[in-house]
């Protein structure tokens, strides 16, 4: 993977496939406690006609990991997206990405529109308006940093977890803290300000985000949205032909 020296001394990784490809560029960030690699099944389906572009957020894969808690957040990560796109040369791209990665599509979709042709929302949600479900959630990332401290993993680990490897997992759980854990409802906000075309991709077994995946399809004006059968909370690892179809039918439109 190629290395993207950041203003803060941070290097990220990141990989461009297809750079020479005509259609417009799709940047894809992958969820937490996962890496660029989840994309695996995808890539040569979606980057036949197109730059694919994944990268490895701070804190996992082979990218950086900073001991300062200041050096990550979810504007850092935004600001890391907007460099990735720079780096590769595309002033526009579709954006996507799947859980935690979806969620800051929609942050940089909030930050950059006019860098957004369209977006690709993966088992993921747009966060809280009520303050108390964010408070819930925010325990819940924090008894997660805890437990990747001790060095617990999930019982029940998805395909894009197991499948991860990090060269500094100790950033995992600052990475939780800092990005994962959300601070106010200005993404869930912007919702019905989204007007690029829009594809809601969900698990029928993903029972977490069901509910999320539903709202954003009704509040986001020029959405649709996608059921996958038969996958866990990464429909792209589980039933790659059927996400693939559903995201080369977006491209096709634009």
């Amino acid at each position: 993977m190629n290395r993207l020296q950041r203003d803060d001394g941070v290097a990220l990784a990141y990989q461009v496939h297809n750079p020479q490809g005509s259609g417009v560029p799709l940047l894809l960030t992958h969820g937490f406690g996962a890496t660029a690699g989840m994309w695996g099944p995808n890539i040569d389906a979606l980057s036949a006609d197109r730059p694919v572009i994944v990268w490895d957020q701070r804190g996992h894969g082979s990218s950086d990991a900073p001991d300062d808690l200041d050096r990550y957040s979810e504007q850092i990560s935004v600001a890391d997206m907007a460099a990735i796109l720079d780096a590769a040369g595309a002033d526009r791209a579709v954006v996507g990405g799947m859980s935690l990665g979806g969620y800051l599509s929609l942050a940089f979709h909030l930050a950059h529109p006019q860098r957004v042709a369209a977006l690709v929302l993966v088992d993921t949600g747009p966060g809280f308006r009520n303050d108390e479900a964010r408070e819930k959630w925010n325990a819940w990332v924090e008894r997660r940093a805890q437990n990747l401290e001790r060095g617990e993993t999930p019982a029940d680990m998805s395909a894009e977890l197991a499948q991860a490897v990090h060269e500094h997992p100790e950033g995992l759980p600052r990475a939780a803290r800092r990005v994962m854990a959300q601070k106010d409802a200005r993404v869930i906000s912007s919702l019905d300000s989204i007007t690029v075309p829009t594809l809601v991709v969900v698990d029928a077994d993903d029972t977490d985000f069901l509910a999320g995946a539903e709202y954003m399809d009704r509040k986001i004006p020029n959405s649709r949205k996608v059921v996958i059968e038969n996958a866990g909370h990464a429909a792209n690892m589980d039933q790659p032909e059927a996400f693939n179809t559903a995201v080369r039918e977006l491209l096709e439109q634009l």
